[in-house]
């Protein structure tokens, strides 16, 4: 900077200013600057920037999903949660670092001023391991979970009540849900759906266990058609895909959608729509959510208070 600044002739906290595009340094100043620069090879050294200032500037993405040829990362869900992330990351300064949880670990962590967690994992676990890094954590998914950290999240439960509204009103009584309740917006989803059921007269027959694929859904209910046990008329699925793939089943058996089974997913997914017959859901705005982990995030870095917050969800009437 003293070299630039003698070439310039101006001081060096004007070549810092210029560099950083502060507005206190006029535009022809600050561009002539940047012309030097360029042309003497000189390139601003990020990491003693943040040394001088104390942060990394950097924030580790942690995907808790343990991406499949079925699940892949390329899904809307977490890419559309990403796409909000980076764009108020980036608008800070902050770089990212995106990392899967089998990656993840004290000794692995690089230098990184905080966490974003998308997915809390079965039973809490990835939210566990997360709280033991010490450094801020946000995670995306229930207010149930997160043992004491900050959580950005959607009314999993009242979409679990909206879903159940719809079937009701469709004179559905028998419902099965597909999902895995170990997880914490999949079982508030589950509690919403069988509170309002019942309060409606109607009834909860099943709750299936599962993954979040469309062949899960297809094979959860091949099952239980095969099995014969339970007569339903109303499927709640824990995302769209695994409703799409509880609609083909069902097709493939000759049972009418929503003639003999009415189906109801969660997401609104840009597929849903698309979907033979289109799919009713629960909307849930993953680009907004990622937004807030960012903006909470840097609010717990900055020293700043912050508090949780859920998202409201609407229902989405289509064919099924």
């Amino acid at each position: 900077m003293a070299d630039l600044a003698a070439l310039a002739g101006v001081s060096k906290i004007t070549i810092s200013r210029a560099l950083r595009g502060s507005e206190a340094v006029h535009p022809e100043t600050r561009e002539r600057i940047k012309s030097l620069a360029r042309e003497h090879g000189y390139r601003l050294n990020l990491s003693a920037r943040n040394l001088r200032l104390q942060r990394n500037a950097m924030v580790a993405v942690v995907v808790e999903m343990q991406p499949s040829v079925e699940r892949p990362m390329s899904e809307p869900y977490p890419l559309a949660l990403l796409g909000g992330i980076s764009q108020e990351l980036t608008s800070a300064e902050y770089s990212i670092l995106l990392m899967a949880m089998h990656e993840l670990s004290p000794e692995r962590l690089p230098p990184v001023d905080g966490v974003i967690l998308l997915g809390q994992g079965e039973a809490d676990e990835a939210t566990v391991r997360i709280r033991e890094l010490g450094v801020p954590v946000v995670s995306w998914g229930a207010l149930r979970s997160g043992h004491g950290s900050l959580v950005v999240g959607s009314d999993n439960a009242r979409g679990g009540e909206l879903a159940a509204e719809r079937l009701l009103s469709l004179g559905r009584r028998r419902v099965v849900y597909l999902g895995n309740t170990r997880f914490g917006e999949i079982a508030d989803r589950c509690d919403g759906l069988k509170a309002r059921l019942e309060a409606g007269g109607a009834t909860l027959v099943e709750c299936l266990d599962g993954g979040f694929t469309f062949l899960t859904g297809a094979n959860a209910i091949r099952t239980l058609l095969s099995a014969g046990t339970h007569h339903f008329d109303g499927i709640f699925a824990c995302s769209d895909l695994v409703a799409m793939g509880a609609i083909r089943a069902l097709t493939d058996a000759g049972v009418d959608v929503p003639g003999d089974v009415a189906v109801v997913g969660f997401d609104d997914t840009p597929m849903a729509s698309y979907f033979v017959p289109a799919l009713t859901t629960i909307r849930q705005d993953w680009h907004h959510g990622g937004l807030l982990l960012a903006r909470k995030l840097l609010s717990l870095v900055q020293g700043e208070a912050a508090q949780s917050e859920i998202m409201p969800v609407n229902l989405i009437v289509r064919s099924s």
